[in-house]
Formats: C-alpha cells, sequence, structure tokens
C-alpha cells in the first residue's frame, strides 16, 4: 500500500490527539520493529508497520471506560479500534485480521505464531524498558526515525 507508514501515522495522530508520550512511544516501537524485520523471517512488513504503531490505541477507550488501562484492557478495546482506522485507510481486510488477533495478544503469552507479534513484543520490550530506565546500547537512537 502506498504512503502505508504515513497514513498509519496520520490516523495514530487523530487518534491519539494531543497525548505526545503515546505517539513517541508508537514511532519508537516501530523504529525498534524495522531496524529488527530481518531477525523474524515471514514478516508482512505492511503487518508490522500497522501493529507497531497501533498496538497500543485501545488505551484510550479502556481510559474512558474505566479510568485505566492495562494491557488486558489494550487488549480488549484495541483491536476493534484499529481494524476502525484501518479500514478507513484502505488496509486489506484480511491483513486487518491479522493486525487485530496480534493486537489482542500483545500483553499475553502469545496464542498465535505470528511472527509479526514475537517481533511486535521484542519491539515493545525494548522501547519499555528505555522508558523507565536507562537507555540500553541496543535500543540507543543511531538514525532518525524516517
Amino acid at each position: 500500500m502506498k504512503f502505508l507508514r504515513a497514513k498509519i501515522v496520520r490516523a495514530l495522530l487523530e487518534h491519539f490527539a494531543g497525548d505526545d508520550r503515546r505517539i513517541e512511544h508508537a514511532l519508537c516501537v516501530l523504529q525498534q520493529a524495522e531496524r529488527r524485520l530481518d531477525e523474524y523471517p515471514g514478516c508482512d512488513p505492511d503487518v508490522v508497520v500497522a501493529v507497531a504503531l497501533l498496538h497500543d490505541v485501545g488505551i484510550t477507550v479502556s481510559e474512558a471506560k474505566h479510568g485505566y488501562n492495562n494491557g488486558k484492557t489494550q487488549e480488549e478495546y484495541g483491536p476493534p479500534v484499529a481494524a476502525g482506522l484501518l479500514a478507513a485507510i484502505g488496509f486489506p481486510a484480511d491483513k486487518i485480521a491479522v493486525v487485530k488477533e496480534i493486537i489482542g495478544n500483545h500483553h499475553s503469552p502469545s496464542r498465535f505464531a505470528y511472527p509479526e507479534l514475537a517481533l511486535l513484543k521484542e519491539a515493545d520490550r525494548i522501547v519499555n524498558r528505555n522508558e523507565d530506565g536507562p537507555a540500553a546500547p541496543e535500543a540507543a537512537p543511531s538514525e532518525p526515525l524516517f
């Protein structure tokens, strides 16, 4: 899909509005995922971009409904939000189904053998670790995001 990254970033910006921290987190997860793409054979690059950028979109629904979010609520509310955002930009329906399963499983023990799920978990773990503590050498930015 032409300009996929830009289209999803635009949808992400609209979804998270002024939540710069969550937007930055998603961009960093994408950066980490793209750096490691060769380590996960069989990945669909379009699915990787979609799940990296949209994996936490369930946070907004969870916080609106419950006043908090956690891994379980992100997995519950994220898939339909991501599906709506992706459908709006013309992302293929078969890939939306995969994205929904991955986002619905990114905090739990893996229920699916998608290489994109393993890659997302690794990229998210690295970014979360860096956000929570000192930067690790493997995740230090060495190149621009795009």
